[in-house]
């Protein structure tokens, strides 16, 4: 079996590698297995270093990282460039906190149980296997591999099939910033081999971003192992608009919330739930601005849409677009597939949507909008609710109760009043419902794959 790397803008196939073989993945276990006894006991000080310096070699670096992603999977130049620099500054920001987010917690009074002391020690749970998409294929690993990393963890990553360059690229990168062998390793290797590498019991635990399907056979497997496990999975995120709302920057952060990544993101907005006293001024703006992007190649500094990844994801997004078409919904931009190479999809608005439409409920993975239509807060929440999905929401209103409102009732693992839904190392990221559960980032972040060990001393 072989795994290629495809240019999404033109279908060329840019380079091919053959899978691990059983023996090629054994060794890297064992090797992992290995360099997690020695990095448990490197002090925080050691890896500090070590990350500081991966992400100097990431900034020295970070056109011919961004060139590669944009190559890979479609992202725009800005847009990939701009994700290396996040990943550079999230891997500066561990090397600096972890030590503090790690640090014993001692109890205040041990004499109430019966101790001289007692505390919490974090200690680091060994090797953990992270599986992730290609989407972010730079930031999601990241987001995984700092913390770990820092925590004193050692880290196997099975990445998404079409992005096999910049794994290998993480695997350099963090190399070259002086981590020993075996503490970061990609495995070039299929969906079908996962499951030996997760029961193999030197593997301590998992992450998995992706979809909800491959969430619950990682979770099943790891259950069946008794393996903890992190998981984030789809969204179809709501981005509410009430009639005291900002207009002008609530259509300009629609706009960026939806086409982000060529509308291939989880937190992307999604469904744009807003009040009728200022839905038609909104969809009008909206429409005008989502027809005015420009489509083309990703590697242009000009384009702002470049293709979707795959083939066949183009070709659920425009199942999911037919489909609401048929059952009566409006195409008020978009709405048809460009002849050409490459596997773009335009920009698309649509007006209508029921609950009769699979769009209603699946998630759409390409740049396409769903307009609803509301007449009060509480049922914006309603139609905001009213999805299996709970990763992120947008709500936008000066009005403060309305703010409260919505921060307390939309079901979400993070909800962003007046701003766009994004992550950032400072704070914690993850879903409900089935979103996943589990959290990245933050202090949170780097304690889901620790022990939390209590310590009783007489």
């Amino acid at each position: 079996m072989t795994v290629a790397s495809v240019n999404p803008a033109t279908g060329e196939t840019l380079k091919t590698f053959p899978s691990l073989t059983s023996d090629e993945i054994e060794e890297r276990v064992a090797l992992a297995h290995r360099a997690f006894r020695d990095q448990r006991r490197t002090t925080f000080a050691t890896r500090a270093a070590w990350m500081t310096a991966t992400a100097d070699v990431l900034d020295s670096r970070r056109e011919d990282v961004a060139r590669v992603m944009t190559a890979e999977m479609g992202k725009t130049i800005v847009s990939a460039r701009a994700e290396a620099a996040k990943c550079a500054r999230t891997m500066r920001f561990y090397a600096e906190h972890a030590e503090g987010f790690l640090a014993d917690e001692p109890l205040a009074d041990p004499s109430a149980v019966g101790a001289k002391a007692a505390m919490i020690r974090w200690q680091p749970l060994g090797v953990v296997l992270a599986v992730m998409p290609w989407n972010f294929p730079l930031w999601q690993v990241v987001r995984f591999a700092a913390p770990a990393l820092m925590a004193g963890n050692t880290g196997l990553l099975k990445h998404a099939s079409n992005v096999p360059q910049t794994a290998l690229l993480l695997d350099e990168l963090f190399r070259e910033g002086g981590f020993p062998e075996g503490c970061f390793q990609a495995l070039l290797i299929g969906s079908g081999q996962v499951e030996g590498v997760l029961r193999d019991p030197r593997v301590a635990a998992a992450t998995l971003t992706g979809s909800e399907a491959a969430g619950r056979s990682v979770a099943a497997i790891a259950g069946d192992e008794v393996k903890k496990t992190v998981l984030e999975l789809g969204g179809s995120d709501a981005f509410v608009v009430m009639p005291s709302a900002d207009l002008e920057a609530a259509v300009a952060t629609a706009v960026t919330g939806r086409v982000q990544n060529n509308g291939q993101s989880c937190i992307a907005a999604k469904r744009f739930i807003v009040h009728d006293a200022v839905f038609d001024a909104f969809a009008e703006a909206f429409t005008a601005r989502m027809r005015g992007l420009r489509v083309g190649d990703p590697a242009d500094e000009a384009t702002d849409v470049g293709p979707l990844a795959t083939e066949s994801g183009r070709e659920d997004v425009v199942e999911l677009v037919d489909d609401a078409v048929r059952a009566g919904a409006t195409v008020l931009c978009g709405g048809e597939t460009p002849d050409g190479p490459g596997w773009f999809y335009p920009p698309t608005v649509l007006d209508g949507i029921t609950s009769e439409m699979r769009i209603h409920t699946e998630e759409v993975f390409g740049p396409v909008a769903q307009l609803y239509r509301v007449s009060t807060a509480d049922e914006a929440i309603g139609i905001a609710n009213a999805t299996s999905f709970g990763l992120g929401a947008a709500a936008w209103t000066t009005d403060a109760d309305e703010k409260e409102l919505f921060v307390n009732e939309l079901e979400a693992g993070a909800v962003f009043v007046n701003g766009l839904v994004a992550s950032s190392p400072q704070l914690p990221f993850g879903g409900i419902k089935r979103s996943g559960y589990g959290r990245e980032l933050s202090a949170l972040g780097i304690r889901e794959f620790c022990n939390a060990k209590t310590v009783w001393v007489s």
